[in-house]
């Protein structure tokens, strides 16, 4: 079980990582969206506001009412943000649920085969 400083942690990471990658960035210019990201396992919550593709602020809690919400197991969302795990697999295994438009699942489909091109 992953603690919630760890996750954070994780996000952050992912933050840099997500702005610092220009054909993603390009990608998704249009996109503005808040995401929710829910451990299913220690209740913790954590919000991420993406602002033309740019990822402008990650922190603890749930903030405001999001377009995307994702919920995992801590361990998985530490895993997912720090690049050791593809999230497709366990979303089509439901091990990891997304609530959102069809729309914003693509969106997140295709961040995917950016970020994890090997799966």
């Amino acid at each position: 079980m992953a603690t919630s400083s760890e996750i954070l942690e994780a996000l952050a990471d992912y933050q840099v990582q997500c702005n610092n990658n220009q054909r993603l960035r390009k990608m998704q210019r249009d996109w503005s969206k808040l995401l929710h990201f829910v451990a299913k396992d220690t209740g913790d919550g954590f919000t991420m506001d993406v602002v033309r593709g740019e990822i402008t602020g990650v922190r603890s809690g749930l903030v405001g009412t999001p377009d995307v919400v994702v919920t995992a197991a801590s361990e998985d969302l530490c895993d997912m943000f720090w690049g050791d795990l593809n999230p497709s697999q366990k979303y089509l295994r439901g091990e990891i649920q997304v609530k959102a438009s069809t729309e914003d699942v693509m969106r997140l489909d295709a961040i995917t085969m950016i970020i994890w091109p090997e799966a």
